[in-house]
């Protein structure tokens, strides 16, 4: 089994940056691909970034392209997620997401991976 164990929300002024990570442990597949999604207040929960096992492959949702950087420590078995620019618009509850391999047509899609942390707030106030 792999856990995932997300950190670094909290409460930060719009305009200001933070860094989340995701702590991977357990039995992890070598190449287990990695995704931040997140879930704004009285919304559905909606794709933020994905990143393969090697980081060749990054892909963002378009709401947080040029803001965000997805990226991973394989010593560390740790995936984070850089946001600069944050806005009220990007408060909500992120939650880190894994799955066996990249899939480079779907890596959007919530379904498709498997395994998911217990997810870390975020507030970004006006």
């Amino acid at each position: 089994q792999v856990q995932l164990a997300e950190s670094g929300g909290g409460l930060v002024q719009a305009g200001t940056s933070l860094r989340l990570s995701c702590a991977v442990s357990g039995r992890a597949p070598t190449n287990i691909a990695m995704a931040w999604f997140r879930r704004a207040p009285g919304k559905d929960r909606e794709f933020v970034a994905a990143i393969n096992w090697s980081s060749v492959f990054r892909n963002y949702a378009d709401s947080v392209k040029g803001r965000f950087t997805i990226s991973r420590d394989s010593a560390k078995n740790t995936a984070y997620l850089e946001m600069n620019s944050l806005g009220p618009d990007d408060t909500g509850d992120y939650y880190c997401a894994a799955r066996t391999g990249y899939s480079v047509s779907c890596y959007y899609r919530e379904a498709l991976y498997e395994y998911w942390g217990q997810g870390t707030q975020v507030t970004v106030a006006s």
